[in-house]
Order: C-alpha cells, then structure tokens, then sequence
C-alpha cells in the first residue's frame, strides 16, 4: 500500500513545492512582471502541449486544428467576463468555453476522424482556419480588432488549472478509454478484432483532447489583455504539435518539460542584440535537439525514480558476492583435494 501512494506523495510534494517557490519569488519582486508573463504562457502552452499529445501521441491522430479549440476557450472566456467582471464569471468563462470546444470537437470530430493520416490532418486544419475567420468577422467578437478583457487569472488559479489539466488527463489514459486510444495507436484493425469500438475511442480523445484545448483558451482569455483574431493562426497549431514532439510522443511528462523549456529559450533569445537572428536561433536550438533525440526528449517514458533508477549505474558487487548460477557450487577450502 505504501509504495502504491509513495509516487502519489511524491508528486504532491514537488507540486506544492513549486507552487510555494514561485509564489514566494513574485511576492518578494524577483519574478518580475516580464518573467510572470512567460510562466502564464508556459502554463497555457503545458495544456496545449498535453491535450494535444493525448490525440496526436497517445491516439495516433495526426491533428492540426487544436489553436481553433483554444480560439473558441479564448473567445468564450473573454466575453463571459466582459459580461459578469469578477472571478466566478472567470471561471464560468473557462468551464463554459472548454464546453464549448468540446462539443465542436464531438461535431468536427465524428464525420472527420473516419479519416486517417494527413487527411485528417487537412481536415482539422480547415476547421481552426473556419473558427479563425468567423472570429474575425462576427462583430459580437470584435472583428479584426479583438476584445479586451481585463485580468482575473492569477499565479494561485493559473498553477491549479495547469496541475489540474494534467492530472485529469494523466488519470484519462490509465483509465479503458485511455487503453483503448492506445490501442488504436498501436494497431487499429488488431483493436476492432478484440471488441474495441476505434471510433468511439479516437472521438473520446478527440473531445476531451478539444475539452482542455478550451481550458488553455480560457486561461489565456483572462490572463491576457487583447484577444485577437490572428494569435489562433496555422502557428499556433504548429508551435503546440512542436511541443509535443520535442518532448516525445505519448509522454505527459515530455511535454511538460518541453513547453517548459521552450519557455526558458525564448527567454534567453529575449535580448533586443538577437532580434535580427532569434529565429535563426530558435530554428537551430529545435534541429540539433531532434538530430541528437529524434524521438523527443523523453520518448515515450514518462519522468518517474524508476526512470532515474535506471539511468544511473548499477554498483558492482564484490567478487565474493556475486551470486552463484543455478546448477553451480563453489567450493569451499575444506573440499579442495590434492
């Protein structure tokens, strides 16, 4: 029992540890204000990053529309708090704009995941460039100008809905329909012959995929003060999916850690001196990284002391205390004979 619950603990510990560090570091003005937009983007992209991992690493469905399902949280979120301006109307915005992806997910996703490869892929990229142009003409959006609506996410809500989104979608692909989506990953037809319904499984992922697409959506709708129509572009899609083959098809914890350093890149290539050659850079950094690591950063291992355990060397044990192979003795002193 205790060592089922030793990695629940542990993970709650680090969790609440790093919650306390950052907090402790925007209190005391260390974490200006620069650095607190970039941890908000960080944990938006985490999301992202995670959601789409589950469709594209986890379910083996090559989608480029996730952007369109963060346009729809963003949109959502922005106009329920222009509406009612206080935290509750916040967190109504982002529950009702994950609803919101979610069932455009279910509508796009029955007729277009009974395609495969890079159809599917042109499929969903023509939905978020749909979602992108009506945003941009409906005037209850703003048009081309955008909504500005004000702050109401902070560090404390933006750490609860990050950890949040990932342990939900941890505790998804443990569960039979997450099984299920790997299994589908591994080999559809093998899937459908042991009773697995592959279209059931690969819309369920898509929706919640969509789901929590709309989560990152609404954070980024009330964390940042100018929503615009072009931000949820074919790039936004791309930088995400970047993500999530940085840190390793079918890996939670790879996405996670590439979204976070992706983060710290952008940080370091921040320097007015790098702007003419920041992309040169950013290009270079993202080559020899998948040169070197072509299956991501974490493969499809997930961050964990059995991995650390691994990794390190084994200690040799002492000559005399190797142990003997089945069918073998070792002589003692007393039975040597001349």
């Amino acid at each position: 029992m205790l060592r089922q619950l030793r990695p629940v603990l542990l993970n709650g510990i680090a969790l609440v540890a790093t919650f306390a560090i950052v907090y402790l570091l925007m209190r005391v003005g260390i974490i200006d204000s620069f650095y607190q937009d970039t941890i908000a983007l960080v944990c938006i992209n985490i999301v992202l990053a995670v959601s789409l991992n589950l469709i594209v690493g986890f379910t083996g469905q090559f989608s480029l529309g996730h952007a369109g399902f963060m346009a729809l949280g963003a949109y959502t979120t922005a106009l329920v708090t222009l509406h009612f301006p206080t935290i509750w109307g916040m967190l109504g915005g982002i529950v009702l704009g994950a609803l919101v992806a979610a069932a455009i997910g279910l509508l796009i996703g029955l007729p277009t995941l009974r395609l495969r490869g890079d159809y599917l892929a042109i499929a969903t990229l023509g939905m978020a460039e749909i979602i992108r142009v009506l945003m941009q003409n409906f005037t209850f959006t703003g048009g081309a100008s955008g909504l500005f609506p004000s702050r109401y996410l902070n560090w404390t809500w933006m750490f609860i809905l990050t950890a949040g989104s990932v342990v939900l979608i941890a505790n998804y692909i443990r569960s039979r329909a997450g099984r299920e989506s790997i299994a589908v990953r591994e080999n559809e037809i093998a899937a459908e012959s042991i009773g697995v319904n592959t279209t059931k499984a690969k819309t369920l992922a898509f929706v919640v995929g969509a789901f929590f697409g709309g989560v990152a959506g609404g954070m980024y709708g009330s964390y940042f003060y100018w929503i615009v129509p072009k931000t949820f572009s074919f790039m936004m899609s791309f930088n995400i999916l970047v993500i999530v083959v940085l840190g390793g098809l079918g890996s939670i914890s790879g996405s996670v850690i590439a979204a976070i350093l992706l983060g710290v890149v952008n940080v370091l290539l921040a320097d007015p001196n790098l702007v003419p050659i920041r992309m040169i850079l950013y290009s270079l950094i993202l080559i020899i990284l998948m040169v070197f690591r072509p299956q991501g950063l974490m493969g499809d291992k997930e961050l964990s002391i059995r991995l650390f355990r691994s990794i390190l060397p084994k200690r040799r044990r002492p000559p005399d205390e190797e142990p003997v192979p089945a069918g073998e003795g070792r002589l003692e002193p007393a039975e040597v004979t001349s």
